[in-house]
């Protein structure tokens, strides 16, 4: 690793890029600075032989500014503090034969570490894994850890990438985690932001050329990807991505929105990042998943034995839109483009995304390329994230105010649909607990958010501005940690655990003999699919999501039903009704 302390035989070496500088010093706490030899190439270099595990240090600037190593592996004082050196190969590893396993077995289970338990630790995470693999988890997706400044943050804010932040516990407690999780079979993928960094607590651009004003983003400008002095920007966040899955045995991660990395290298940042990650991994099967509101499709393409050249999958915001347009009847907002018959269901579990290139109204412009050749398990689908569930005004769940059978319909579509299911936190009991966006900035900041926040959700159905909850209190924080003593009682975990071992036995098995393709017909309210995969099998589909009764017409005879909820009288769909069956071509 080019980045951050290393340990030699003469002490521990300490590094700063910083090009900006011509001199930069070292302090370690509790001593006096000392001066870093610097080279042609912007690098800032010390041995410290009294320095070990523990020491805390600051990089000086001429100014005299302090600032934390970007590549800190622990700021046991919050992102504004010293960095601690750690020696992360002193751990050991009890799974060290895990070589991860294959995509096609993946059910995701998303979980923000500070709300997953009421301690909100890496540690405690560890005591529910048990009840995570009986239900029939297979792969956790964690929220961004990455150092971010304040008590809570939903971890989006993240300015010191290499460390885990401090609130959650040490690093040895993040690796104690996905040792557990391996122990149990259960794959890890960590949420990683490289689009953009934090407003509070990012002291790169202070001496190194982080940003570029030749790309603009949401958040401003562009991290600097392309332009002068963006080799050493490009090796700093693909080493980071690298560190990850070596020092921390990660089997992969969702990259936060892709389409926000701007580029105009040979070579764009996400292929070289993929490129360099899956060749960092080895023989270890690691699992690469974009967000991506473009709707990319040749970020996903296949090579001639079915495998994914650059990115595993996608999530399919465009599966959840139409799902949560019939579960709760929302229209507003990008939820209008999806509304109307079953034909956008159908086209979204046969083809991938309902927007293959044609206009889309909210964004005033075409969305998305052609997705149909794509196998199904190119894409993730669900019905809560934590951005479906945070970006509404008051972070309520679907589960919250929507009808039982509506809820039960989408869920035995998406969990037993060959697109890889993905749950989140606490969806599988039923959580009522909201997921509101929280953050804890300084008073200036968290008073730009409160105003932001509350004019970005003050166009929303049902807003109510005495209700809103305020994303900087800690009671926001505490609102969204779930009640564990709610999930015994739960009838909608037995409804979970059901259909997750019928995914197990009986579709799992179909992904496994090939990559399957779907063809969809559909008639007012009711929509059918099939999918083809290798051995002649066929997995049917059918449903009518809608309080009135649909016909279908006709349907394939034959093969076993293997779900069934409401009722099929000869392609006359009661309401509510999902029928899965598999038979032969």
């Amino acid at each position: 690793m080019m980045f951050g302390p290393a340990f030699s035989e003469d002490g521990v070496l300490f590094r700063l890029w910083a090009p900006l500088h011509e001199s930069v010093s070292l302090r370690i706490v509790g001593a006096d600075r000392r001066p870093m030899q610097a080279d042609d190439n912007g690098w800032h270099r010390c041995v410290v032989a009294e320095a070990g595990v523990g020491t805390r240090y600051r990089f000086v600037l001429p100014d005299g500014l302090e600032v934390p190593d970007p590549a800190s592996r622990f700021q046991p004082e919050d992102a504004h503090g010293p960095s601690e050196v750690v020696d992360l190969s002193a751990y050991r590893w009890k799974t060290i034969a895990w070589k991860g396993r294959p995509w096609e077995e993946m059910i995701i289970y998303e979980m923000h570490i500070g709300c997953f338990t009421p301690q909100g630790t890496f540690k405690a995470a560890i005591e529910r894994l048990d009840q995570l693999r009986e239900l029939g988890v297979t792969a956790l997706q964690i929220m961004p850890v990455a150092e971010f400044p304040g008590r809570y943050s939903w971890g989006y804010d993240g300015v010191l990438p290499y460390a885990p932040d401090s609130s959650y516990g040490k690093p040895e407690d993040l690796m104690e985690l996905v040792d557990a999780a391996h122990e149990r079979g259960i794959s890890v993928f960590l949420d990683a932001v490289y689009n953009h960094f934090g407003p509070d607590g990012n002291y790169i651009p202070s001496y190194a050329p982080l940003f570029t004003d030749h790309h603009r983003t949401p958040w401003g400008n562009g991290v600097n990807y392309d332009g002068d002095g963006s080799e050493m920007i490009r090796e700093f966040i693909i080493e980071n991505a690298i560190y990850w899955i070596t020092e921390f045995r990660l089997d992969g991660f969702r990259f936060d929105a892709v389409h926000a990395i701007k580029d105009d290298s040979r070579e764009h940042l996400l292929h070289a990042l993929a490129r360099r990650v899956r060749a960092a991994a080895g023989d270890r099967q690691v699992h690469l998943i974009v967000e991506n509101e473009e709707n990319d499709s040749d970020l996903l393409q296949r090579d001639e034995n079915g495998a994914a050249r650059l990115f595993t999958a996608q999530w399919n915001d465009d599966l959840h839109h139409v799902l949560h347009i019939a579960a709760t009847g929302e229209t507003f907002g990008y939820y209008a483009d999806y509304a109307g018959d079953a034909d956008k269901l159908g086209r979204a579990l046969a083809e991938g995304f309902v927007f293959q290139g044609e206009h889309m109204p909210y964004r005033g412009g075409s969305r998305g390329r052609p997705s149909g050749h794509l196998p199904p398990t190119a894409f993730v689908s669900f019905i809560q994230n934590h951005d479906q569930i945070g970006n509404r005004a008051l972070g309520d769940r679907i589960m919250a105010a929507s009808p039982a059978d509506a809820i039960k319909a989408v869920t035995s579509i998406y969990l037993l649909a060959p697109e890889i299911p993905m749950l989140f936190m606490g969806e599988e009991w039923g959580a009522k607990e909201p997921f509101p966006f929280f953050c804890d900035f300084d008073e200036d900041l968290n008073d730009k958010v409160r105003k932001g926040r509350r004019e970005e959700l003050s166009r929303l159905p049902g807003f109510d501005a005495d209700e809103l909850l305020d994303p900087t209190a800690a009671s926001t924080f505490a609102a969204a940690k779930l009640d564990w003593s709610k999930r015994a009682s739960s009838e909608t975990l037995d409804f979970y655990r059901m259909l997750l071992d019928l995914r197990h036995q009986r579709i799992i098995p179909l992904l496994k003999g090939g990559a399957g393709h779907g063809a969809y017909r559909s008639a007012g309210t009711a929509v059918a699919v099939d999918w083809t995969f290798a051995g002649n099998r066929r997995l049917h589909f059918s449903a009518n999501l809608s309080d009135e009764a649909a016909t279908l017409g006709a349907q394939h005879e034959g093969g076993e039903t293997i779900f069934r909820l409401g009722r099929n009288d000869d392609g006359d769909l009661a309401p509510w009704t999902v029928i899965w069956t598999i038979g032969e071509v």
